[in-house]
């Protein structure tokens, strides 16, 4: 008798040696046929496997089977290359395998010594580094071993802080390796961009190369003005409507016009506003549409004119400037 199995952690046939002998060719061959069309999922479980190649900074343990002597820790010097005890010169260790530079040692060995045996580690990576910037609780380079994940990376920075938004770029900036096979050429800067809450819940995710650079970007802002109980900015971690912002400016005071809301827009970059008028009643009952905002617009619970409201809002935001550090860079 015989089984397939299917089920994690392998796959395959199992039966006697005397179960084989048994059996005619013709079931043999129908066996054979099943093995060959037992699917395998390739993609899912994790991005692909590279062995991982010295680089620059990095550290490595070397040890010769029975020759303490030999055995060293060293470091890739700024050349790439390390040097060896009664190696004639420096051996260059960049874009080996840890593999195929104790190959190339024990070659180097073998003129003194009868079939040495060298094994390589990568002690320290520091060549192939992780970058997290923007508003995170602790940015910093993080040099990893290992494959990682977007999320995970994130949480090594300490996630989010409050001034975070929801969005996330990533900056593949083609420096994964400074090792090129023969007729490859560098890999085009390129900008993946996430959500934030996406990437939490799980709903999206990206395997990490090093080089890589995690941007957080902090949140966007609108401002609510004139008469609401908390006039100021509001932040849009999440699409706002008109409707939203007003409740996150803690209602309307007792002197406001519900019926004259007006949104004050910039016109892309020339510098111009334009200004649209809603009424929370009609908003309310459905005639019109809460109206989405995006950065920078300027919701005004107020008879000013637009040209009063924004200068205003300048006057506030530059006196605002004069509380900040000054750093001067040397």
């Amino acid at each position: 008798m015989f089984r397939i199995r299917t089920g994690p952690p392998t796959f395959g046939i199992v039966m006697s040696f005397s179960t084989i002998k048994e059996m005619p060719l013709k079931s043999l061959l129908l066996i054979a046929l099943m093995v060959m069309s037992i699917p395998v999922s390739a993609q899912e479980a994790g991005p692909p496997v590279d062995r991982y190649r010295i680089g620059f900074q990095d550290t490595l343990e070397i040890q010769v089977f029975k020759h303490p002597e030999l055995s060293l820790r060293v470091g890739v010097n700024p050349s790439g290359t390390i040097f060896i005890p009664r190696a004639d010169g420096p051996i260059v260790a960049v874009c080996k395998t840890e593999r195929e530079l104790a190959d190339e040692i024990a070659e180097i060995y073998r003129k003194f010594l009868r079939d040495p045996f060298v094994n390589v580690v990568v002690a320290d990576q520091k060549s192939q580094s992780f970058g997290v910037i923007g508003s995170v609780e602790k940015p910093g380079t993080f040099y990893i071993n290992r494959q990682v994940q977007l999320l995970e990376l994130l949480s090594l920075a300490g996630g989010p802080n409050k001034e975070a938004g929801n969005r996330i770029i990533v900056a593949r900036t083609g420096s994964s390796s400074a090792c090129k096979k023969p007729g490859e050429s560098d890999e085009a800067l390129k900008f993946l961009t996430f959500r934030m809450r996406d990437v939490q819940e799980g709903r999206q995710s990206l395997w990490m190369r090093p080089g890589d650079v995690v941007s957080v970007l902090d949140a966007d802002l609108v401002f609510v003005l004139g008469n609401v109980k908390k006039q100021g900015e509001v932040k849009m971690r999440e699409p706002i409507t008109l409707r939203q912002a007003i409740a996150s400016a803690e209602g309307f005071s007792s002197a406001a016009n519900r019926d004259r809301i007006r949104l004050l827009r910039q016109k892309g970059d020339t510098g111009e506003w334009e200004e649209s008028i809603f009424s929370l009643k009609e908003i309310d009952t459905g005639k019109v549409r809460d109206p989405m905002l995006v950065p920078n617009d300027i919701v005004a619970v107020s008879e000013d004119r637009a040209t009063s409201i924004i200068l205003s809002l300048s006057r506030s935001i530059s006196s605002s400037l004069f509380n900040l550090p000054i750093i001067l860079a040397r």
